[in-house]
């Protein structure tokens, strides 16, 4: 189906419709003060929702914190979020994740996202890139784990592992597939 100018209007204004009660400034060229506290609070979270979460961070090379990541859709979608790379508990760069789609999806979503990099190659190959992109740069194990599940039964025996958690909102269709996480500058 062929969009003409009014199609993709109604389109946008949709889709700035479901994302505003998701959307704020905390997202969007945050300075690094202000990505750091959000990724803090980020992580506090995940520790208390996933049982195990402290000590497997302990244990990984370095991981992304992306406090919040917005998702929305309907038919064409999209997702984008800011974020801080973190190695032996420090912050030493800062990325943003994106991707679009389209397919069946309707909805919208705002969640954290933790991308662990369990080896150093996996942690070193991502580093040196300039836009990885999931699925092509590097595969991402997205973990899915229950109430009572234990992340210290993990095997590590993948190079990077992806958690999303804090979910809120409804959305069809988690995928990290052709996501992709680039370097920005922030100070």
């Amino acid at each position: 189906m062929k969009m003409n100018r009014f199609n993709h209007l109604t389109l946008t204004a949709f889709l700035l419709i479901l994302l505003s009660p998701f959307a704020s400034a905390d997202f969007v060229d945050q300075p690094a003060a202000i990505i750091d506290a959000n990724a803090d609070a980020a992580i506090q979270q995940f520790y208390k929702d996933v049982k195990g979460g402290e000590d497997f961070l302990s244990k990984v090379k370095g991981y992304l914190v992306f406090p919040s990541v917005v998702k929305a859709g309907f038919v064409v979608g999209g997702k984008y979020g800011e974020g801080v790379l973190r190695v032996n508990g420090k912050s030493v760069g800062y990325y943003s994740i994106a991707s679009g789609s389209v397919g069946f999806q309707m909805g919208a979503q705002k969640a954290s996202y933790i991308i662990a990099f369990v080896t150093q190659d996996a942690l070193d190959k991502f580093i040196r890139s300039n836009g990885w992109e999931a699925g092509v740069d590097g595969a991402i194990t997205v973990a899915k784990w229950g109430a009572g599940t234990d992340l210290s039964t993990i095997s590590y025996q993948n190079p990077i592992y992806a958690f999303v958690f804090g979910e809120k909102g409804l959305m069809y269709n988690l995928s990290l597939e052709g996501t992709k996480f680039t370097k920005i500058n922030r100070h």
